[in-house]
């Protein structure tokens, strides 16, 4: 019984490999109908029309589809075949059907043995031979009443799979979008950690512009020939064996991608494994394109896909490359050991500011106070960032390495407005000269202790004996974000006019739980608005600023 079901198998192996002259075999008149009567018994081999078919390959085994054009027929067909992996073999045989098939009809099959005497080879034509791992069309045209057509498909490298597409339709029957006559990607300005990129539009967007998405596939390795093997690329990296997607944006994201979502059509996904990174971009119906967060001196190849919303069919341009530039050296300022430096940036022809500072001992401090808008502070070594952070208030950061390592201090504005920032690198961090200061900056009112002429508020000390000053002002309510983004945190109580100084005070408590103290501000208008501060200065000078506080008096008693 065993045996018996392997001979079948094995002899229903080799009818679906036979060449198309075994077909010979049955007396089927030429008017009969072909799918009917002869290819319904190989209709696992039948290539289907109007759709896109993946077929996979086995190393060294050719694989064969058939297709007819019976009479009455168009006789034109466009054959679409889309390599996913590696180069392949594939070819066109073309058999005319009046010689395939002859005689009366008969129910059963003739011998094997009878074949050598029949001429079906001289009705064989070679339509079409490629090898290689392009997207290649062929559009033929048959010159007999009825056709039967041989494609056959070989991989000679590894286990692969492509897709092909077969339409007899050529004015509407196509999915694929069409490419400009130029289909080349320009490089229009390269930077060292971006490129910017122009194509011309495909001339399927003029006639449907918003069913038109272009993706850019950017990598490391090489350029792909069509969106197909770009999937496939993708997949190799994340590690996923899915099926291959119709856009080059997975819609399955795992833990070694990042997503970022660029506009309401622009998505972004960067794959990365084992230092491998493949980005892929849809843009929308745009066809310029800056891609960003490069490094400098790399080189990096750019593919473009026009994909088609409506049948997920897609065309590839032709691939471009280019190399990064190399990122100029920062031009250094010395910092030196202790000196407090104030750093200035318009936000306009200055955003950044760049310190060396060699050490002087093993635990360096450094102090950020930020004076003015908001300041990105980052300290690196070796080209390795140690800290980066946006500076509120007061900062400090100890870091502990080697004598006479130097670090590298950058201080940067986030907008386009004037921000400005104090900094100080010292080696003698029980000496500084910026003061201790609490965990929390920030000054509490009391609601119940505010009357119509006066207000209660309190705020954190330290361990250390220090001077605290409080200053008033008073303001309209249309006037209190100009009056708090533009003041000068670094500015001392000195800048203040006399009329608005409320008192000076020494404070401190060696209990840090208890180290709180009050102030009651009186003399106030009802109903009124006022900006409150405290300064806290320190013994060579340098003093901290709470965060100001917006408080309003009762307007009835």
């Amino acid at each position: 019984m065993g045996g018996t079901k392997k001979y079948t198998f094995a002899l229903s192996l080799y009818f679906i490999g036979l060449p198309i002259g075994s077909l010979c075999l049955s007396d089927i008149p030429a008017s009969s109908s072909i799918k009917k009567n002869l290819l319904n018994y190989y209709h696992s081999v039948i290539l289907p029309e109007g759709k896109e078919t993946t077929i996979y390959l086995l190393k060294d085994v050719t694989k064969r589809y058939y297709f007819p054009l019976e009479e009455n027929t168009t006789h034109h067909f466009s054959i679409t075949v889309t390599p996913c992996d590696v180069p392949i073999e594939w070819s066109i045989l073309q058999y005319k059907m009046s010689h395939v098939f002859h005689g009366t009809k008969s129910d059963h099959f003739r011998p094997l043995r009878d074949l050598k005497s029949r001429q079906f080879y001289k009705t064989v034509s070679a339509l079409f031979h490629y090898k290689g791992n392009s997207v290649e069309n062929y559009v033929g045209v048959s010159s007999y009443s009825s056709s039967l057509f041989l494609l056959e498909f070989l991989s000679t490298e590894r286990d692969t799979h492509i897709s092909v597409y077969l339409t007899t339709d050529l004015a509407y029957g196509t999915l694929f979008p069409e490419l400009p006559g130029d289909p080349r990607i320009d490089v229009t300005t390269l930077n060292h950690n971006s490129v910017s990129l122009v194509w011309k539009p495909s001339p399927t967007g003029f006639k449907t512009k918003e069913y038109i998405e272009y993706c850019i596939l950017v990598n490391e390795k090489h350029n792909y020939k069509s969106l197909c093997a770009a999937d496939a690329a993708v997949r190799s990296v994340s590690g996923r064996r899915t099926m291959s997607s119709n856009l080059p944006v997975s819609q399955h994201i795992d833990d070694h991608q990042g997503v970022m979502h660029l506009s309401n059509r622009e998505l972004s996904i960067i794959h990365k494994t084992n230092n491998i990174e493949v980005r892929q971009i849809c843009i929308g119906n745009k066809n310029t394109y800056t891609v960003s967060n490069l490094t400098s001196n790399t080189q990096y190849y750019f593919d473009v896909f026009v994909v088609n919303l409506l049948t997920n069919g897609s065309a590839a341009y032709t691939g471009t490359f280019a190399k990064t530039l190399t990122e100029p050296k920062p031009k250094y300022s010395q910092l030196k050991d202790g000196k407090i430096v104030q750093i200035n940036l318009n936000g306009k022809t200055q955003k950044s500011n760049t310190f060396q500072y060699q050490a002087m001992h093993k635990k360096v401090q450094f102090t950020f106070q930020s004076c003015k808008g908001q300041v990105r502070a980052q300290i690196l070594k070796n080209g390795k960032t140690l800290f980066s952070e946006s500076i509120q208030s007061l900062r400090h950061i100890t870091l502990t390495g080697k004598i006479l390592d130097k670090y590298v201090v950058i201080t940067s504005t986030e907008q386009n407005t004037h921000s400005s920032v104090m900094v100080q690198a010292s080696s003698q961090i029980h000496k500084p000269l910026f003061p201790f200061f609490p965990d929390s900056l920030k000054l509490r009112s009391f609601n119940k202790l505010r009357t119509c002429n006066s207000i209660t508020i309190a705020w954190l000390g330290t361990q250390e004996r220090s001077l605290y000053c409080v200053y008033k002002k008073k303001v309209q309510e249309d006037q209190v974000w100009k009056d708090m983004s533009n003041h000068d945190r670094c500015l001392g109580p000195d800048s203040r006019p006399k009329s608005e100084k409320v008192s000076c005070k020494y404070f401190h408590n060696i209990n840090l739980q208890k180290a709180v103290t009050t102030e009651t501000i009186t003399g106030l208008e009802k109903g009124s608005l006022y900006l409150i501060d405290v300064y806290l200065v320190g013994s060579p000078g340098i003093m901290v600023r709470y965060h100001t506080k917006v408080v309003k008096t009762r307007k009835h008693c």
